[in-house]
């Protein structure tokens, strides 16, 4: 797997990172799916370096200019709920790309610590030959991950897949690398420490989804 770590250099997106982080700022979620949103635009940025690329002329009001377009197919895809923000931030960039949904969560079947992925909808287009960046802000297991594209892609093959996590743990990308294609590509914007006895991502933020939608039963 070729894995991309984002903030090791500093830059605005540490900004963002800080603010996601912090329990008084974090407390408006307006402003924490903003700086998701915000964080998903740099992340998609950065993205679009490995991506091909073809030659075109654009007529300009003065002459006819030689540039570079993309050539890629793109489609997105997030994990419901929580990866709606970081999904706009790829796409305010990647605005022709086809656009895909599913949903993953944690069973806990026994009500204790043990759980399951249940993947329960899906709503995506084909990504046959074309460019697949799955989106979840956090990577905790990894096992959502696994279980999603399992399930989206049994018989399509994209051109390329590609991962975008804001928040990830040591644990969730050992895992990923052991049960995902070599030629898979991990982008993570901060790498954090370890999981706790309850797969939860230390220091890590807190549950991304409430924070920007509100509570759940």
């Amino acid at each position: 797997m070729h894995i991309h770590y984002i903030s090791e250099q500093n830059s605005i997106l540490n900004h963002f990172l800080a603010q996601i982080r912090d329990v008084t700022i974090q407390k408006d979620s307006m402003r924490f799916r903003k700086n998701i949103e915000r964080i998903g635009e740099i992340m998609a940025y950065e993205l679009s370096k490995t991506l091909a690329y073809k030659n075109i002329e654009v007529q300009t009001p003065l002459g006819i200019k030689h540039t570079t377009t993309i050539a890629d197919h793109v489609v997105l895809c997030s994990i419901l709920r929580a990866g709606l923000a970081l999904h706009t931030g790829f796409m305010n960039l990647f605005d022709n790309a086809e656009n895909g949904f599913v949903s993953a969560y944690r069973h806990h079947y026994d009500n204790d610590e043990k759980f399951e992925i249940l993947v329960e909808y899906q709503a995506a287009p084909s990504f046959e030959n074309k460019n697949l960046i799955l989106i979840d802000p956090m990577l905790a297991t990894g096992q959502s991950i696994v279980a999603v594209l399992n399930k989206l892609h049994l018989e399509q093959k994209p051109k390329e897949i590609h991962i975008a996590i804001v928040i990830a743990a040591p644990e969730g990308i050992a895992y990923l690398q052991e049960n995902l294609p070599h030629d898979c590509h991990l982008w993570v914007a901060a790498l954090d420490d370890k999981l706790n006895e309850k797969n939860y991502i230390v220091p890590g933020l807190g549950d991304a989804g409430d924070l920007a939608y509100g509570s759940k039963l």
